[in-house]
């Protein structure tokens, strides 16, 4: 049965954090994400998910404090800002009991030595997640939106994890990043099953709403069901006139599968 979570990086962005997760559970969204939470209490955002039984799947790594920043897991002589950035993470992760933390890598550029850094910034990371019980996401993102992005295929995302070798790291695995990279969505949803921590969607070219553009998300989704991944569908898009106006999807995608 397919479970859809609503991303509130994207998702009701004129409202605080609380308000935004009260506003995805009146929606019907079955669970909430979010990507950088750390201005807010976690005890307001706590009191927000007890209040609608919404469980928080996970948030993000801070992106670093220079203006081209998106990450730092992967930047070779910034390994102490990345492991504070990890610990920053994992720690607020584990006061809203979020179940999963997304290391962002970074814009490497890639190369041997930022592959060295990101695997060991990885290594720290599923260590201080583990004593939460707390997941490690990577996640391949497209190099059109984010030039010279470390982590960019479905491949090397199942060498990183595999190169790790813990049992709390998992890929992101963004139907909208990996259309504009490689394609073949379906055929690497069933090859990389046992790697895929997470699901997201949106549209492609666009990133609106998942009801438009060269992904059918009814097929999409209906193979991922079948081929017996249980966890959340991700709703990570940027909608195109307002959240509210933009659900539609919603109901049609709950009778796609059962």
């Amino acid at each position: 049965m397919l479970k859809f979570s609503a991303n509130l990086g994207f998702l009701w962005t004129d409202l605080a954090l609380p308000d935004a997760v009260r506003a995805a559970a009146a929606a019907g969204f079955d669970a909430v994400e979010c990507h950088f939470p750390f201005a807010i209490a976690p005890a307001d955002v706590t009191a927000a998910l007890t209040a609608t039984n919404m469980p928080m799947l996970g948030l993000n790594t801070r992106r670093g404090d220079r203006a081209d920043d998106f990450g730092l897991a992967a930047m070779v002589g910034r390994e102490a800002a990345a492991r504070a950035a990890i610990d920053e993470a994992v720690g607020y992760a584990a006061a809203i009991k979020a179940r999963a933390v997304h290391v962002m890598a970074g814009r490497s550029g890639g190369g041997k030595a930022a592959a060295r850094c990101f695997r060991a910034n990885l290594a720290y990371a599923v260590a201080a997640a583990a004593a939460h019980g707390i997941t490690i996401l990577i996640e391949p993102i497209n190099r059109r939106d984010v030039p010279d992005y470390h982590l960019s295929t479905t491949e090397d995302a199942v060498d990183i994890i595999a190169a790790v070798s813990a049992e709390n790291i998992k890929m992101m695995f963004d139907c909208y990043h990996i259309q504009i990279m490689q394609g073949d969505v379906t055929h690497r949803i069933r090859t990389y099953l046992p790697y895929i921590g997470h699901v997201q969607i949106a549209a492609v070219p666009d990133r609106g709403e998942p009801d438009d553009g060269e992904l059918d998300y009814h097929y999409v989704l209906t193979a991922l069901d079948a081929a017996g991944y249980d966890g959340f569908v991700g709703a990570e898009y940027r909608p195109r006139t307002t959240t509210a106006a933009g659900l539609g999807w919603l109901s049609a995608a709950r009778s796609w599968a059962s």
